[in-house]
């Protein structure tokens, strides 16, 4: 029995902001042990006993590919990584994966698991998996519903029916939207209801008929941008044309209230109850509940001291963080930005960034140190006319041959060796050495080392934006 993980890497995950930002969501970040969210999820499935588990695949944007690449690397993992142009929602992304893993004829089963959930029971997690996989074999669809411990409102439900006679699963009666508090007490009184995961087990053909069947537009539209997309290494590439075409649906929506209603030529769907620590960590009172506190019921991460605190989470990125007489708080650092929210507000951050976007700052999208696919920078400081930023530039990597209108760069190397092409010259720059590039330069920067290539670059001129940039050659095709 051959299993594919599959993880789903969408979403912005706006309400952890300020660690989350648009352009690197929570699912990369390390919120919980040293392992990102991604990383986590993709580890949860090893040695799951008794089954085959397949390369990981990842659906992701394309703009998060090459710190999803090396996240993977990292882990000393392989896996195919399908690329969406644009986000489509869940149901889309479920399907280019199930294409691309019956590209070889096979016919897996689909472990279909988000990208930026929490779960703290890995081998209850695995023995509902080794359930589910009997069952999906069989050609059943089945999702995995969390037994729910309050009455929670930020959770769909799931309404189980009748038992299948087969392990702990039962048949699906029906999904049902976010409740308000009163309905979501009488959902946790009444004992038939589990919060809606959005786990999922079904083969890949499974789920080929059954998107045929309840959304065959969305199934068209994919399978166009499937044929006419490319492959590039691990990267698998859809037609951004024809998947833009793809309507936008969930898995939910799309797929599995239909089947749990009935009237169609569908799979059964069933769900299996787990109780495994999970959390979708929505928010950052969710992600208080899931860390370890001390016995005030703190949490604390970073350079943090707390004096008379009780049930605050403080988190520090980089600075030293005090906190005195604070109940119920949260107040998250880091190097540009303060977020400080009652526990019971959390859920009001996105308003934050609403404003941020509309605003047009960068806090709502960007980090000080942004990633990029050769290493990194980090905007120290910056002022009329200069801007000074620390360049990281991984072994092996370079930049884009390119040039600027707007802007002159000095270049001071701080550790290692750089390789500095300069309009037709190429020289070494070595530790405590400089380089000039003049407005207007060609030029280009590269790592001939083996040890990451740290710079202190000073950026001058009358426009210093990340959109000055003429790019002549890229190994990385942007």
């Amino acid at each position: 029995m051959l299993i594919q993980p599959v993880v789903l890497s969408g979403g912005s995950g706006t309400r952890l902001w300020p660690l989350s930002r648009e352009k690197y969501p929570k699912q990369l970040l390390p919120l919980i042990g040293e392992d990102s969210l991604l990383q986590a999820t993709v580890r949860r499935v090893e040695g799951i006993a008794g089954v085959q588990l397949a390369p990981p695949m990842i659906v992701c944007n394309e703009e998060y590919r090459f710190v999803i690449a090396e996240q993977m690397r990292l882990m000393g993992k392989k896996g195919d990584i399908v690329l969406e142009p644009i986000g489509r929602n869940t149901a889309p992304a479920l399907t280019l994966a199930a294409l691309a893993a019956m590209r070889d004829g096979g016919d897996p089963i689909l472990l279909v698991m988000p990208a930026d959930h929490v779960i703290l029971d890995t081998p209850a997690f695995q023995s509902v998996v080794r359930q589910g996989a009997a069952l999906a074999h069989d050609g059943a669809v089945v999702t995995f519903g969390i037994t729910p411990d309050s009455p929670e409102t930020g959770y769909g439900y799931i309404q189980t029916g009748p038992a299948s006679g087969q392990g702990d699963a039962f048949r699906i009666a029906r999904f049902v939207e976010k409740p308000d508090h009163a309905t979501a007490q009488a959902y946790l009184d009444d004992g038939t209801y589990l919060w809606n995961s959005g786990l999922f087990m079904m083969r890949a053909s499974v789920w080929l008929a059954a998107i045929e069947a309840c959304r065959s537009d969305i199934l068209k539209a994919c399978r166009t941008a499937w044929d006419q997309g490319s492959s590039d290494g691990e990267f698998l590439r859809v037609d951004p044309q024809a998947f833009a075409q793809c309507p936008a649906d969930s898995i939910d929506y799309a797929v599995m209230e239909r089947i749990a209603a009935g009237g169609f030529a569908l799979p059964s769907g069933m769900v299996i109850p787990l109780s495994a620590g999970w959390s979708d960590v929505g928010a950052w009172d969710a992600l208080w509940k899931v860390l370890p506190k001390d016995s005030d019921g703190n949490v604390l991460q970073g350079d943090v001291l707390l004096h008379d605190c009780r049930n605050t989470l403080a988190m520090s990125a980089g600075r030293l963080l005090a906190c005195i007489g604070v109940d119920d708080l949260v107040v998250v650092e880091t190097p540009d930005a303060v977020l400080i929210s009652h526990k019971d507000k959390t859920q009001e951050v996105k308003k934050i960034v609403d404003r941020l976007k509309s605003e047009g700052r960068s806090e709502g999208q960007l980090h000080r140190k942004v990633f990029r696919p050769w290493g990194s920078y980090d905007g120290v400081d910056g002022g009329d006319r200069f801007l000074v930023k620390r360049i990281i530039v991984n072994p092996g990597a370079c930049l884009s041959l390119q040039m600027h209108h707007h802007r002159a760069e000095h270049w001071i190397v701080v550790r290692g060796t750089a390789r500095v092409t300069r309009e037709e010259s190429t020289y070494l720059v070595s530790e405590n050495e400089s380089t000039f590039i003049p407005l207007g330069t060609r030029h280009r920067l590269e790592n001939p080392g083996r040890l990451p290539l740290e710079m202190i670059e000073v950026q001058s001129g009358s426009y210093l934006g990340e959109d000055d940039i003429v790019r002549f050659e890229d190994v990385y095709g942007r």
